[in-house]
């Protein structure tokens, strides 16, 4: 226990006597001073610009991509003071004096790694990808500010493997994740401007603009892939074999899902369903919300939304209530009394559909005798909506309880079912004391 506190002592003397020794140098006091007031400049003027450029960023007049500029500007103000500053003083400074110990060009990098994180930032959400950049913006930052950049890049180029031919480093390996990720990222912003600038033309159908943003997002996609692979030095024909088993595998594995694609493909071109229509299918009514690769998401009108496999749609007899024309014809049947008159029947029934706002006028509610019944005389009236996307069971009810409301002031009988009995030659002892007609003459 004495020797290890006595060593103890000694490391943390040693470790004094250093900080000491680093700060009694003169060069490293003026460095020190010297950053210290770059922070502080940096600081009073991000201060004494960011309120000028702050209301043109909200500016609610401005167009929104001066206010995205003016937006990006404020933010990289406090970074690009820093670095600017700190060039400006690696040139002065290194002209007129040579320090024994260099502390402005790594405090220079860290700077710009800084100015990158903050630029970056304004483009990426995500935390996760966020604390991927800072890892790597500063680490490069710190390894270039302890001079182990270019002993760390040599060692990546020693360590690698083989695949086939083609000898990959570890620093080719990380060189094509780092561009494979910054085109995915690309590439999904532009994909997704792209589909932003394709739903805005007006004469493509709703099911062409879903096909083409997704052919855009696929290509993209497969271009980040083909950029990254050939960066690392791979051959991409020799990925042909692979593909092939690979494809083999999905014919045999996969017979589905392909299927479900092929089919939402053929779906999208032929255009038979679209976002917006309205569809039965299997005792499911409702409309489609959106169109998927695999699947259609149908909602009904209780809420419920049915993920339909893009096959069924093709390979099932679909209704499609709204393929070619909104309008929708709906038949309700109705049943009155022999007593009745049929005629004022059809009169009440008419007026009944003209006060329902939902019943358009063209092409005008019909109202025909279809048949007599076994107790009652059958009529149907026939109607147009325009909008079955909001049910027709409610429409439905809605005219049954005129119809209803008009009966009774009309006084036609809507008649329930019912049937006349007639009796014929019982025996006698069904009634006791009763003579049949030959005894009582």
């Amino acid at each position: 226990m004495y020797f290890e506190g006595k060593i103890e002592s000694l490391a943390i003397s040693l470790d004094w006597d250093t900080a000491q020794s680093f700060l009694d140098d003169p060069s490293v006091r003026l460095q020190l001073l010297l950053m210290a007031g770059l922070i502080c400049a940096t600081f009073i003027a991000t201060r004494l610009t960011k309120w000028r450029i702050h209301p043109l960023a909200e500016n609610p007049d401005s167009p929104p991509l001066l206010r995205k500029i003016w937006a990006a500007l404020e933010r990289m103000i406090a970074p690009l003071f820093l670095l600017s500053l700190c060039l400006l003083t690696v040139i002065v400074f290194y002209e007129y004096h040579s320090p024994t110990r260099d502390l402005i060009r790594p405090f220079t990098s860290v700077a710009g790694a800084w100015g990158i994180f903050r630029l970056v930032s304004g483009f990426i959400k995500s935390r996760a990808w966020l604390r991927l950049v800072a890892v790597v913006a500063f680490g490069v930052a710190a390894l270039h500010s302890f001079g182990l950049l270019g002993a760390t890049v040599d060692l990546l180029r020693k360590l690698g493997f083989s695949i086939g031919n083609t000898e990959i480093s570890a620093l080719d390996l990380l060189n094509g994740i780092g561009i494979l990720l910054g085109l995915l990222w690309g590439t999904s912003m532009l994909a997704t401007a792209g589909e932003t600038r394709i739903r805005q033309l007006p004469h493509l159908p709703p099911s062409l603009q879903v096909l083409l943003g997704k052919i855009m997002r696929i290509g993209l996609v497969f271009f980040s892939f083909a950029v990254a692979l050939s960066t690392v030095g791979l051959d991409l024909s020799s990925f042909a074999l692979l593909g092939g088993a690979v494809g083999v595998g999905i014919g045999f594995g996969l017979q589905k899902v392909v299927s479900n694609l092929v089919s939402g493909l053929i779906l999208l071109l032929d255009r038979s369903i679209k976002p917006g229509d309205v569809i039965e299918i299997d005792g499911t009514y409702g409309w489609i919300n959106s169109l998927r690769a695999r699947y259609a998401s149908v909602i009904t009108r209780d809420g419920k939304e049915h993920l339909i496999p893009n096959e069924n749609l093709i390979t099932n007899k679909v209704i499609n209530w709204t393929f070619s024309d909104k309008n929708v014809r709906v038949r309700v049947p109705i049943g009155i009394s022999y007593d009745s008159d049929p005629r004022q029947a059809i009169d009440l029934c008419l007026d009944a559909a003209r006060s329902i706002p939902r019943i358009i006028n063209s092409p005008e509610p019909r109202c025909l005798v279809t048949g007599f019944g076994d107790n009652s005389v059958d009529i149907e009236l026939r109607f147009w909506i325009e909008d079955p996307s909001n049910g027709v069971g409610n429409v439905r009810s809605e005219l049954l309880l005129a119809v209803w409301d008009r009966f009774r002031e009309g006084g036609i009988e809507i008649p329930f079912p019912q049937q006349d009995i007639h009796v014929r030659g019982l025996p006698k002892e069904f009634f006791p004391g009763r003579k049949t007609e030959t005894e009582s003459s």
